[in-house]
């Protein structure tokens, strides 16, 4: 969808909060940090972090009129949540990953989930390649170089690695990571991947198995969604097939990587570097890390740009606004 995140139209009709439809939201997304107004003009948004009750307490008070809930991807809507609201029909969710939501109840329960759609790709797989191209360059590093005086006092920078002619294993070809492949095809690089199962529409080579596709790769870029199947997926026997020159990049989730083994694999320099968006234990990360110069760390940032959040409001307001029209969600996520 496109828009001007940079001017926002507003309604000219004035409503009572009474007149609007209700949507919970248990803690604030991001995005009502910069468009807070624009949601409060269509919706009285029912703000849980705002009360002093107690969440349970809220819940109840809010449970017989509660048909929608915003989630900002973070707050685990577990079953004991889901069972405190009996009107909940739908949850719009400002992320692509599901892991956060209890799936099995919803599809019990009946309740639509619609997500982020395709808002996020390009800009997550941007940061992908830029954190990529940072830890082979060494642009951070040398630029830390350069800030503390180190050229001058002690001449030339370690040199970096060329980005053409690598072997890059992408770790879950879906929207984003065919979105990380074609950016890196025009740097020329061989793109192979690892998925649940074969892609018939691309000719990459395929790998079902994760530690197969390190052995062939230079780096691993993690663009797959948290489940019991991909979570400590990234461990040591894939690490130590990866070799001490590979290359980790990870825009997917912390818990795909053994955090533990990737802190001692690269304290320990058994693998070359890392790119790193998300991690463990947000926002707490390894001390251990900051340290490294061949580490590049960025605050679970790839999908935001101020185009991104401005988008993700038009899903987010459009899924909203259809429900309660009794209209097709815009990014209903059809499996559950």
């Amino acid at each position: 969808m496109e828009g001007n995140p940079g001017h926002l139209h507003q309604e000219s009709h004035v409503y009572s909060s009474q007149d609007l439809p209700q949507v919970l939201v248990l803690e604030p997304p991001p995005i009502l940090k910069h468009y807070s107004g624009y949601f409060s003009d269509k919706f009285d948004l029912l703000k849980a972090w705002e009360s002093s009750l107690p969440l349970n307490q809220f819940l109840a008070t809010h449970a017989r009129s509660a048909r929608a809930l915003l989630s900002p991807g973070r707050y685990p809507l577990t079953a004991d949540i889901l069972q405190l609201l009996p009107s909940l029909k739908l949850i719009v969710t400002t992320s692509v990953g599901l892991n956060h939501i209890d799936l099995p109840e919803c599809r019990r329960r009946g309740i639509a989930i619609a997500d982020a759609g395709n808002v996020y790709n390009a800009d997550v797989a941007d940061l992908a390649v830029g954190l990529l191209i940072d830890v082979w360059r060494k642009i951070s590093g040398a630029d830390g170089y350069v800030r503390r005086g180190l050229w001058a006092t002690n001449g030339g920078f370690p040199l970096g690695s060329k980005l053409g002619g690598k072997r890059v294993g992408i770790v879950g070809l879906g929207s984003i990571g065919l979105e990380v492949a074609k950016r890196l095809e025009v740097f020329g690089c061989e793109i192979l991947y690892n998925s649940r199962k074969k892609k018939p529409f691309v000719s990459y080579p395929y790998y079902s198995n994760v530690c197969d596709l390190a052995s062939e790769a230079d780096v691993l870029i993690i663009c797959c969604g948290l489940s019991d199947q991909t979570r400590n997926m990234i461990n040591k026997p894939v690490m130590k097939a990866l070799g001490k020159k590979g290359v980790i990049v990870n825009v997917g989730r912390g818990r795909i990587i053994n955090e533990k083994e990737l802190v001692q694999f690269l304290v320990e320099g058994e693998i070359g570097g890392a790119g790193l968006d998300v991690f463990e234990n947000e926002p707490l990360v390894p001390q251990e890390l900051f340290t490294l110069q061949n580490v590049v760390l960025s605050p679970h940032m790839a999908m935001f740009t101020p185009e991104s959040l401005w988008s993700i409001c038009e899903v987010l307001v459009g899924n909203l606004e259809n429900f309660f029209s009794n209209k097709p969600l815009i990014s209903q996520v059809m499996d559950v």
